[in-house]
Formats: C-alpha cells, structure tokens, sequence
C-alpha cells in the first residue's frame, strides 16, 4: 500500500503541471481571466488526489519525505510535459536538477537505508 499514495501524486502532478502551465499552449489566446478559472478547475483535481496521497502517504513518510518524493515526482512529470506537449527540448540542466533531487532522496531516506 506504500505505492498507492506514490501513485496518487504521480496523478496529482500531472493535473498540477498542466493546471500550471497547460494555459501557456491552450489558452494563450484567451483573456487571463479566463486562463485563471481554466487552471483552477483543473487544480481541483489536482486536489482531489493530492490531498489523500499525503494523508495515505503520512502513514508511511515522515513530513519531509513526502516532500522530498513530490519534488522527485514533479521533476519527471514536468520534464515529460515539456518535452511531449510543450515540445520543449530536453537539457544537460534537466539531468542536473534531477541529479540534485536524487541527493535529496538520499538524505531523507538514509536513515532507513542504513537499517
């Protein structure tokens, strides 16, 4: 059951990223107001599976850890939404950042890796 709040936040992101950015290629005509009340339905859902994956997460992670696992996840959600519909191209610094993310892995969980 440790995946499925995992699971969830991958959902989550991808709601996110596009609530986020998704009006940058869909709604640029369109007034900003208009764009504002599209991305905030849209991060309604985001809600809907965010906020159970961390309640479910909670028993599992500590507050940092489930933190930790969002950035991982948003990090490798958005490099995909760039790079298959923003079209965006993939750079050295997108592997960096993750490399960095990594580390930060590393250093909330270790202390479970050292049992």
């Amino acid at each position: 059951m440790k995946l499925f709040p995992i699971l969830l936040l991958v959902f989550s992101n991808v709601f996110m990223t596009y609530a986020w950015y998704g009006h940058l290629k869909d709604m640029r005509a369109r007034p900003i107001l208009a764009a504002i009340v599209f991305s905030w339905g849209i991060a309604f859902f985001e809600y809907c599976l965010q906020v159970p994956a961390n309640r479910m997460g909670s028993a599992y992670f500590t507050l940092p850890q489930l933190k930790v696992i969002q950035e991982i996840i948003a990090m490798v959600v958005f490099a995909g939404f760039c790079f298959f519909y923003m079209r965006e191209e993939i750079t050295w610094d997108y592997f960096w950042a993750t490399l960095c993310l990594a580390g930060a892995a590393f250093f909330m969980f270790r202390h479970r890796l050292m049992l």
